[in-house]
């Protein structure tokens, strides 16, 4: 793995540590809709997974990529499907684990680059669900090439990506809802920021992101045979930021032929 990424796994593991949201667990409620059925999920920051998007997952083969946390992967399960979770952070895996064992799910678990799927053989998957996770490798196309590769035909990768333009902000700045222009994009923390603002990063155990264009986000799936068919788009809970960009986040369901 590149150093980037073994960075970003120490990083979730620190985040599990501050008990950031998205390693926190789902909720009593969200399990005992699951058992039911009724998947109440996220692809983006807050937009509910469209009902359709989910719906009958009972005895599918779903590979949660990138999903590690405690939550998308156990109310797949909890809804009947037969769940590979992959992550790169071995604390956000045990999470899972941990619901696991207290649910009696049977879940598979996989630490790994998302970048490099080689492990699972061609026309595997039913789905493959992703969270919001492409900001934090370098390149997409390697991840869509695998996707496509190890779905069976007619099975549906439900991602989503992040609108490039937010990193164009000052981040100190947009958290404060001040916004200026600091960077131009594509951005990358390898290279848009200067040593010392890098180094002090990665002494701090922040994620190491990326923004990529929107031709490799969108095109890169149809250029792989993808065919989108269904887009949403979500806010990212900044009042400065959200009243300028509506779409800060896009939700994407993107299938296989078949």
């Amino acid at each position: 793995m590149d150093g980037y990424v073994e960075h970003n796994a120490k990083a979730w593991d620190s985040e599990v540590d501050k008990h950031n949201i998205w390693t926190n667990g789902c909720t009593e409620e969200q399990i005992e809709k699951a058992q039911k059925g009724e998947l109440d999920m996220v692809l983006s920051p807050f937009k509910q997974v469209p009902p359709s998007w989910v719906a009958d997952v009972k005895g599918k083969e779903i590979l949660a990529l990138a999903c590690g946390g405690g939550q998308q992967a156990v109310l797949l399960s909890l809804a009947g499907a037969h769940v590979t979770l992959f992550d790169i952070s071995e604390k956000q895996l045990a999470r899972d684990a941990s619901y696991a064992g207290r649910l009696h799910l049977d879940m598979k678990f996989c630490k790994g680059d998302m970048r490099d799927l080689s492990r699972f053989a061609d026309s595997t998957f039913d789905m493959i669900y992703n969270p919001t996770s492409t900001c934090f490798i370098d390149e997409v196309h390697s991840m869509y090439h695998h996707c496509y590769r190890i779905l069976k035909p007619g099975g549906r990768l439900l991602t989503s990506i992040t609108n490039p333009v937010l990193y164009l902000f000052d981040e100190k700045k947009a958290l404060k809802n001040h916004l200026r222009v600091k960077y131009t994009i594509p951005y990358s923390d390898l290279k848009s920021l200067g040593k010392k603002e890098l180094e002090k990063r990665m002494r701090k155990n922040d994620t190491i992101e990326f923004s990529h264009t929107l031709q490799d986000l969108l095109g890169g799936l149809t250029d792989c045979g993808f065919h989108l068919t269904g887009v949403y788009t979500d806010t990212a809970g900044f009042m400065m930021i959200d009243s300028y960009i509506h779409d800060c986040y896009l939700a994407v369901r993107a299938e296989k032929s078949l």
